[in-house]
């Protein structure tokens, strides 16, 4: 029986992969079939990842997305160690809640570098001879908060913003080089960011934040769905777009 959605054989480096969606997609993805590259700052949980993945030929990688200028000669060894990417996820991200009166310029500095600048540079990366497979594919973790705006997630907002425009650009200009690049675009799910935010707001407030949710509160399985979905031979012919995966938030 065909499975369009195996990934058997192919190779897939996944940034914040020790928690939240990040986790969770890469052992979907080991599911699958792929060869999974765990990428994070945090090597006990990134071990702790590596035990739940299924199959054999996974790595972890500890790395620090800070230190962008790094990222193409690290990806170039991975590459010469393990053989050319076919995939490539940028989970990792910050998240702030914070009014424009209390958000210093380093906050919003600090946020664009990971959640935007680094997605850049491992783009760059990826895009080395000898590091990237024929038809292969790049997934970026966009938000729905990039395609509307929310009182207090201006830095939040923007860097997603900019990462779906991102993807746009580079899907055009990597078209000839066979590889698509696309955004996630995800509404609120169950992961320790969200209980953080939980945390942070009254009940009526998070109430009123999961009654925009005609579905409700999604997991982050949901989410890891739809990234496969684009890693794999089903989103073969899509690129520079950005997939809602939102209980219907945007749908107001």
């Amino acid at each position: 029986m065909i499975n369009p959605m195996s990934l058997e054989d192919r190779n897939i480096l996944v940034t914040g992969a020790s928690s939240g969606i990040g986790k969770d997609t890469a052992c979907f993805l080991s599911k699958l079939g792929a060869r999974v590259v765990l990428a994070g700052r945090d090597i006990g949980r990134l071990n702790e990842c590596f035990n739940l993945l299924e199959g054999k030929g996974h790595r972890i990688e500890e790395f620090d997305l800070s230190a962008v200028d790094d990222i193409p000669k690290w990806m170039k060894k991975i590459a010469e160690e393990m053989g050319p990417l076919n995939g490539l996820v940028h989970s990792a991200g910050i998240y702030l809640i914070r009014p424009l009166r209390a958000t210093s310029i380093r906050n919003f500095e600090d946020l664009m570098h990971i959640n935007l600048t680094a997605a850049f540079c491992l783009v760059k990366g990826f895009r080395q001879k000898g590091v990237f497979a024929q038809n292969s594919s790049v997934v970026f973790l966009s938000s729905v908060m990039g395609m509307v705006g929310q009182p207090g997630l201006a830095a939040y907002c923007s860097s997603k913003g900019a990462l779906i425009a991102l993807a746009k650009s580079l899907a055009l200009e990597l078209a000839k080089d066979k590889i698509s690049v696309n955004c996630v675009c995800s509404g609120n799910v169950e992961t320790d960011m969200a209980e953080k935010l939980r945390k942070t707001l009254t009940s009526e407030q998070f109430d009123a934040i999961e009654s925009m949710h005609p579905l409700g509160i999604g997991s982050t399985e949901d989410v890891a769905n739809a990234i496969a979905f684009l890693l794999a031979d089903t989103g073969r012919w899509i690129t520079g777009s950005s997939l809602v995966v939102d209980g219907g938030y945007t749908a107001h």
